[in-house]
């Protein structure tokens, strides 16, 4: 396409482009996301979601899984398989101190995983309990508060919650997800008839089921299956109307 003869670039002001990241697992049955310590100014010390500029050579979406690789100390390959979907942009002109910068976040769902590493201009990298990392650097405290309400209110009607499990897993396990992203508590029957009655919801493993500790008899086992929406969906006890069948 030719550009026209007019054109004159330096009449825009030059701003950045930014890919932010709310990562979520589960950790000892409680929801934590990824937050960095800044290791330089702006916010010195300061936690904030992990994040990075976005490089002359690539899209949004490629910077965002390759910060993904570089805080979590995953391979770039075993990332890029993890549930990562874009959330919003947030271009407010002072939302960073150095200069106009945009900020295309993302969120991402992951199973437990070891503990993370800094990258780039963090010092440190750590899972933290959602809700207690404390005041976070820039608007992050925006983007996280946005992250979660979307990844509960996904849970309601996709089968998004299969992202938070390892790749084999008991009912048991993928209920806790529930129950710790919303911090309600489910009726057990009534969720194990919901998930094994939703076509392609999860799909059972042959071979023998799992012990999970204590008296119990072993849990069998299951991975995700194809479906990714839930209908009729699973809604959370909190809300009007709210069922868990």
């Amino acid at each position: 396409m030719r550009v026209p003869d007019d054109y004159d670039p330096s009449a825009f002001a030059p701003f950045a482009v930014t890919v932010d990241l709310a990562v979520f697992t589960v950790r000892e049955g409680r929801l934590h996301v990824l937050l960095v310590e800044r290791g330089q100014e702006p916010y010195l010390g300061a936690c904030a979601l992990p994040g990075g500029f976005v490089l002359p050579h690539e899209s949004a979406g490629q910077a965002a899984r390759r910060e993904l690789a570089e805080e979590t100390g995953l391979s770039e390959r075993t990332a890029g398989a993890l549930h990562l979907e874009q959330l919003r942009t947030y271009s407010d002109p002072d939302r960073d101190p150095r200069m106009r910068v945009v900020s295309v976040a993302y969120t991402a769902l992951v199973p437990d995983l070891p503990e993370p590493r800094g990258g780039g201009d963090a010092a440190h990298a750590r899972w933290v309990e959602y809700g207690t990392g404390g005041p976070l650097a820039f608007d992050h405290e925006h983007i996280l508060a946005d992250a979660y309400d979307r990844v509960g209110a996904k849970l309601e009607y996709t089968c998004l919650a299969t992202a938070f499990c390892p790749h084999e897993f008991t009912l048991g396990e993928l209920r806790q997800v529930y129950e710790t992203v919303w911090g309600v508590e489910l009726d057990r029957p009534n969720f194990r008839r919901k998930v094994l009655t939703t076509p392609g919801f999860v799909q059972a493993l042959e071979g023998p089921p799992r012990r999970t500790g204590g008296r119990g008899k072993p849990a069998a086992l299951y991975r995700a299956g194809t479906a990714t929406t839930l209908y009729p969906p699973l809604l959370r006890p909190d809300r009007p109307g709210g069922r868990t069948t």
